[in-house]
C-alpha cells in the first residue's frame, strides 16, 4: 500500500464554456510574465529604462517559443514523422514538447533583433533577465506535472509521483523529475542573484552563470528519466548537451573576465549609470560639496589677540586705528583669494 506520494492532475485542460484552458500553456504564460517582470525591475537597477525588457521580449519570446518546439521536433522526430504518426501533431504545442536549448539558442536571436534596434548591448540585457528565465523555467517544469510526462525511473519515495495509464506511459510511481528540475531551477536563480550582488558581473557572465549552474543540474536530471530519447555513447542526447554547453558556459566566464573586467556602467542610451554606482556617486558628491563650503566659507578677521577686529575696543592713537584697518584689508584679500581657488 502506498502511504505517500504526489498525484497526477486527473486533466490538464479545464474548459470554460467553449474556452479551454490548458495547464501546460498557463504554466508556460505565467513563466513569461515573471521573467519579464522580474527582468525589468533588474534592468532599471542596472540604470536602464522601464519597459525595455519588455519591448524586447516581443522578439525574444515568440523566437524561443519557435525555437523550443523546432529542437523538440528535430530531436524526436519518431513522435511525429513515423509509420501511424500524424504529422500535424508536431504544431500541437499545448500537447507539451519545448527544448529548452532551441528556446534559450533562438530566443537570444529574437533578443538581439530587439535589442540592436534599441542600441542596447545584448550581454547587459542577458545579465539582466537571467535570473527571470530560471524562474520561469521553474514555473514552466509543473506544465509537465499536467501532462504526467517527463518523469524518471520508478520509485518507492515518499515524494514519487503517480501516473495514471495513458498513451505511451504505463501507471505506476515515479521519480517526479519535473519538480526536481523546477527546484533545482529556484536555486540557480537564487544562485545568480547572489553572485551578482557579490561580484558585480557584467558583459554576458551573470547569464553564462546561469547557463552553467542550469546544465550541471540538468544532466543529473536527464540521466534519470526513462522516456523515449536517442542515445549517444550509452547517454542521452540532452546530457551530451548539457556537458557541452556547459562547458562553453564556464569558458565564456573565465575568457569575460579576463578581457573585460568589471560591469558595463550605461546599459541603454539616454540612460543613467546603474542605481547602485549612482547612488554610491551621490554619497560621494555629497560629501565633496560639504567640503568645499567648509572651505568657502570665510572666517572673520582677527587681531592679533585673537579677538574679532570688529569687536577690538576703540584706540584712541590713530596708528592703532591703521593697523587695525591694514588687518581688516589683509584679512579680506586673503579670504577672497582662498574663495577664488575653491
Amino acid at each position: 500500500m502506498d502511504l505517500a506520494y504526489i498525484p497526477s492532475p486527473s486533466t490538464g485542460v479545464i474548459n470554460l464554456g467553449p474556452v479551454p484552458l490548458r495547464g501546460y500553456a498557463f504554466c508556460i504564460i505565467i513563466g513569461v510574465f515573471v521573467a519579464v517582470w522580474y527582468g525589468n525591475k533588474r534592468w532599471i537597477a542596472r540604470g536602464g529604462k522601464a519597459g525595455t525588457v519588455a519591448d524586447i521580449a516581443v522578439w525574444a519570446v515568440p523566437f524561443g517559443l519557435i525555437g523550443g518546439r523546432l529542437y523538440h521536433v528535430i530531436t524526436d522526430y519518431q513522435l511525429y514523422f513515423s509509420e501511424g504518426e500524424d504529422w500535424v501533431d508536431a504544431f500541437k504545442i499545448w500537447e507539451g514538447g519545448l527544448g529548452i536549448w532551441g528556446a534559450i539558442a533562438l530566443g537570444a536571436v529574437g533578443a538581439w533583433i530587439g535589442c540592436r534596434r534599441r542600441g542596447i548591448p545584448l550581454p547587459a540585457y542577458a545579465d539582466a533577465i537571467a535570473p527571470g528565465i530560471a524562474f520561469a523555467q521553474a514555473i514552466g517544469r509543473w506544465g509537465n506535472w499536467f501532462n504526467q510526462e517527463l518523469y524518471g525511473r520508478p520509485t518507492d519515495l515518499p515524494w514519487a509521483l503517480r501516473i495514471s495509464e495513458g498513451v505511451n506511459r504505463e501507471a505506476g510511481l515515479y521519480h517526479p523529475t519535473f519538480l526536481y528540475e523546477s527546484l533545482w531551477c529556484i536555486g540557480v536563480a537564487l544562485l545568480v542573484i547572489w553572485a551578482d550582488r557579490r561580484f558585480k558581473l557584467g558583459h554576458g557572465r551573470a547569464f553564462a552563470l546561469y547557463v552553467a549552474a542550469y546544465c550541471a543540474g540538468r544532466g543529473w536530471i536527464e540521466y534519470m528519466r526513462v522516456d523515449e530519447a536517442h542515445h549517444i555513447l550509452g547517454l542521452r542526447l540532452n546530457v551530451w548537451t548539457a556537458l557541452v554547453v556547459f562547458l562553453l558556459a564556464v569558458i565564456y566566464i573565465v575568457v569575460s573576465a579576463k578581457l573585460r573586467p568589471g560591469r558595463e556602467e550605461v546599459v541603454e542610451p539616454g540612460a543613467e549609470p546603474g542605481a547602485v554606482e549612482q547612488a554610491g556617486q551621490q554619497d560621494a558628491d555629497d560629501a565633496d560639496d560639504a567640503d568645499a563650503s567648509e572651505d568657502e566659507a570665510p572666517d572673520a578677521p582677527k587681531d592679533g589677540t585673537g579677538t574679532p577686529a570688529d569687536d577690538a575696543p576703540e584706540g584712541t592713537d590713530g596708528a592703532a586705528d591703521d593697523a587695525v584697518d591694514l588687518s581688516k584689508d589683509g584679512a579680506g584679500n586673503g579670504a577672497g583669494t582662498a574663495g577664488s581657488k575653491g
